[in-house]
């Protein structure tokens, strides 16, 4: 039988709490105009002074880790700013997001991260240890974005387990929808994007054999982005102030998946949701409109 993993006391990881990193970038064009083809989105190329959308900040302030750093599963080595948990499953949980008004083409901007909290509890196949990051991003004349990002860490399966929980269905009546094949290019395009070199997003033997998944996992961030950028599409002048989402289930490059989207009654948020081909949810999330 595998041993499990050894995870340090709460106290140790908690450690970690109130520690900050400080990052600048320039909010080029490029990325985004990379993006846009990347999700089939057909708007004219960026200029200076342009909005960036909501959630396409994922494309600066990239973890540019050396090569050397990397450990077996690509992600960089366990510990400086994150605390070093054993775990080997690291996973987008959901964010909580902000947006008091657009970042803009040609901007330089600063964003300054801090470990909110740490815990940890066992789960039904072992146990978990959650982080909470806050990020506040700011640009010459204050905050326009404050972030808290959850990441969750846990073990592989164990051989012989009964696996994941069930998946719960996808409920409600989508009056928007958009299907999306999650193809390996679509995959390894938004790793490229995101200098996201964790290896079950694009490396197939390695999600199937070394962590366990039935296929390649679909981007926790991407399917975020693709709720909003639905949103978008059947409400191009809405103005996001608030977003948060949820990740329920994983999604993986073996089906076609859909996005989904419904207004409130008062037309002051939007209930959006992934589902799998299975109407099981993926994602929950909810914006409110300014």
């Amino acid at each position: 039988m595998e041993a499990a993993t050894p995870v340090p006391g709460d106290s140790d990881l908690r450690h970690w709490i109130g520690r900050t990193e400080t990052r600048t970038d320039v909010v080029t064009p490029t990325p985004i105009a990379a993006l846009a083809a990347t999700l089939d989105d057909t708007r004219p190329p960026p200029r200076p002074g342009d909005a960036v959308p909501p959630l396409w900040h994922w494309l600066y302030f990239l973890p540019l880790s050396p090569l050397a750093e990397a450990g077996p599963d690509g992600h960089p080595a366990r510990g400086g700013f994150l605390p070093p948990v054993p775990l080997p499953r690291r996973m987008w949980a959901g964010s909580r997001i902000e947006f008091h008004r657009p970042l803009k083409v040609g901007e330089s901007m600063s964003r300054v991260s801090t470990i909110a909290d740490v815990s940890t509890k066992e789960g039904r196949a072992g146990p978990l240890v959650f982080v909470v990051v806050r990020h506040t991003i700011a640009d010459a004349t204050g905050p326009v974005i404050n972030e808290e990002h959850d990441i969750v860490y846990r073990e592989n399966p164990r051989p012989g387990s009964a696996g994941a929980p069930g998946v719960p269905p996808a409920n409600g009546e989508a009056l928007w929808s958009r299907s999306i094949v999650p193809t390996p290019v679509l995959l390894f395009r938004y790793s490229a994007l995101t200098f996201n070199s964790h290896r079950i997003h694009y490396d197939q033997p390695y999600a199937t054999q070394a962590e366990g998944y039935p296929g390649l996992v679909v981007h926790g961030p991407l399917i975020a982005t693709l709720l909003l950028d639905l949103l978008a599409r059947n409400l191009p002048q809405a103005s996001v102030v608030r977003f948060m989402f949820r990740a329920v289930s994983p999604l993986f490059d073996r089906a076609p998946f859909t996005v989904c989207g419904r207004p409130a009654a008062d037309a002051r948020s939007v209930r959006l949701w992934a589902r799998n081909a299975h109407a099981g949810l993926a994602m929950d999330a909810e914006a409110t409109l300014g």
